[in-house]
């Protein structure tokens, strides 16, 4: 199957009651393991990339070569999005051409009115192929790859002048944040993010931060209409501590251990892992 862009799958998700995940993808491992777990699990997935990822895996062309390249040798048959993630305004046109099928415009630092504005520009490019555009109200606390967010919470009414720009989806500050949580973080805002869902004609939401948040709490939101919700922070944890536990254990001494293939192994098995556990989470497992 060739990639596809992620508005069919997300207004399928919010239309039946249950989400897709995101899941970041940082370099080969990850990218295999998310397509092997979706693949398994049977469910539509979306593959996440950051600015910072993006440079870090030698540009966007190389990622859409290594993505097309694997799916079609994994004999991949479950719908697979290619998302650029907190993506700027030349990021976003850039991955448009690249062959991205789906772009994040984050114009959340923004005035309301250029936020509106830029995000028109870039649904004007990415309709015109056939890909699916995500846009953010209300920064997302915590940092990401140098985008920093305070953790608004958005305002309704400027969700709705987004939500009729033409995007595919929505991303709404409701309190949520990037990376791990204090243990003071009061959770999320369930009551804006409801008002969110009426006010945006039931365009699909996103969920950014979703490591960390009760398994209760994010059921609650995607009965609110949260259609995707974005991975990538438990996933990076997972590996570390699953590679530092090989060497800790002193398997790279033991014959060829030190091969990167197998220092690699557990942290791949342990992406595999999370995301199959998420995917249960969110009720998209057989789905596709």
């Amino acid at each position: 199957m060739k990639l596809v862009s992620a508005k069919t799958m997300l207004e399928t998700a919010r239309k039946e009651g249950y989400a897709v995940g995101q899941f970041n993808i940082n370099n080969l491992e990850w990218t295999k393991a998310i397509l092997h777990a979706a693949q398994e699990m049977r469910s539509p997935v979306i593959l996440g990339v950051s600015e910072g990822a993006g440079k870090y895996m030698v540009g966007y062309n190389t990622i859409v070569g290594m993505v097309e390249g694997m799916m079609e040798t994994i004999g991949v048959s479950v719908p697979v999005a290619l998302h650029l993630d907190h993506g700027s305004f030349d990021a976003a046109k850039a991955c448009i051409e690249a062959g991205f099928t789906s772009v994040m415009f984050d114009g959340s630092h923004l005035s309301i009115d250029d936020n509106v504005e830029k995000t028109k520009e870039i649904v004007k490019l990415a309709t015109a192929k056939g890909i699916s555009v995500e846009a953010e109200v209300g920064s997302i606390g915590g940092e990401e790859d140098g985008v920093v967010g305070s953790g608004e919470v958005a305002d309704p009414e400027e969700c709705r002048r987004i939500a009729k720009t033409g995007i595919s989806m929505l991303a709404a500050g409701i309190g949520n944040i990037h990376g791990t949580y204090p243990d003071n973080w009061q959770g999320l805002n369930m009551d804006v993010l409801k008002e969110i869902g009426e006010t945006t004609d039931n365009i699909p939401l996103v969920l950014h931060g979703g490591t960390g948040i009760p398994d209760a709490m994010v059921r609650e939101a995607i009965g609110y209409g949260v259609s995707k919700i974005n991975v990538n922070t438990e996933c990076q944890i997972e590996f570390t501590k699953a590679v530092r536990t090989y060497f800790e254990a002193g398997k790279d001494k033991v014959g060829k251990g030190f091969d990167p293939r197998k220092v690699l192994k557990p942290g791949y098995d342990a992406i595999i892992k999370v995301v199959k556990e998420k995917m249960t989470l969110f009720d998209s497992q057989g789905k596709a």
